[in-house]
């Protein structure tokens, strides 16, 4: 009497979650997959596409010019015509902040890009140039670590002039120091890694080696925290065109909004609240999203 078992290639590989199965071409996505998506990220996503929008096409989203001045109308309320209420030349508050969206938004993506270029030129060349590098680039850091970031950017555009390219130099400065102590760690990380060793000992070149196993894996957790520097950096922008040390007016830079309507904070508080609510919002918007690619890259969803 003989007994007969099924091929083992039938049943799929086996992992210690059960058999793994393949989707083929035509199987489709479940309503489940948009489900485990949060609200506040649904919310955050609309948000920056308006965003988007205003920063690339703002007359369509924008009631009025701008920069149209109105002397019959001056300092007027929110109201129906006139939705944030208008500055003390009469010009349409919500319009403004429209406009100044791209600008905004510039300076923050340029500010974040900034900090983390130069986060990764000397937190790679600390982590892979060897003692010397490691403690001279480490001390550098840690004289700028004990600088305020609004302090240093402000001595860096007292010296240089106040400009959107300043601006954007400054706050990168000043974010820097952080990303790199970041990036170091993750490059040492990777480059002690099984993986990384390995390809040395088949002889493959340093630079392919870094090129192709070390920055790719150690910068990926970097893609979460440049989202949420975005927000950050805006905040920094903010409040240093709010000090004097911004886009000068009439631009209508969120921080230049602010600085011009801090005469006004008695008399007429939608010249702070609005524009400040605008920077809030989008900081709160990146720091969303952020969070949300953060967890989607650990495999929390």
């Amino acid at each position: 009497m003989s007994t007969s078992t099924a091929p083992l290639h039938d049943a799929g590989p086996v992992t210690s979650a059960g058999p793994v199965t393949s989707a083929g071409p035509g199987t489709s996505v479940g309503p489940g997959a948009f489900r485990r998506v949060p609200v506040t990220v649904w919310i955050a996503g609309v948000f920056a596409a308006l965003l988007v929008l205003a920063s690339f096409a703002p007359s369509l989203l924008a009631t009025a010019d701008p920069r149209a001045i109105n002397l019959a109308e001056p300092l007027a309320p929110p109201s129906l015509q006139h939705w944030f209420g208008t500055d003390q030349s009469g010009r349409d508050l919500y319009s403004r902040i429209v406009h100044g969206t791209g600008q905004s938004l510039l300076i923050g993506l340029g500010a974040t890009g900034v900090g983390v270029g130069l986060a990764v030129v000397f937190g790679s060349w600390a982590a892979l140039g060897g003692r010397w590098a490691d403690a001279v680039i480490g001390r550098a850091i840690e004289v700028l670590f004990a600088f305020p970031i609004l302090l240093l950017a402000m001595v860096f555009i007292a010296v240089y002039g106040p400009s959107v390219p300043t601006l954007v130099f400054a706050v990168g400065l000043g974010i820097a120091p952080g990303y790199a102590r970041m990036v170091r760690a993750q490059v040492m990380s990777v480059h002690r890694s099984g993986y990384v060793q390995a390809a040395r000992a088949l002889g493959h070149h340093p630079a392919r080696i870094l090129g192709q196993h070390v920055l790719p894996n150690a910068l990926r957790p970097l893609l979460a925290v440049l989202t949420l520097g975005i927000g950050q950096s805006i905040v920094w922008a903010s409040g240093l065109a709010f000090l004097g040390f911004g886009v000068a007016p009439p631009a209508p830079e969120w921080g230049a909004l602010l600085e011009a309507g801090r005469p006004y904070i008695t008399a007429a508080w939608w010249l702070e609240i609005i524009p400040g609510l605008a920077v809030l919002a989008t900081a709160l918007t990146a720091t969303s999203l952020g969070k949300y690619v953060e967890s989607t890259l650990e495999g929390d969803r």
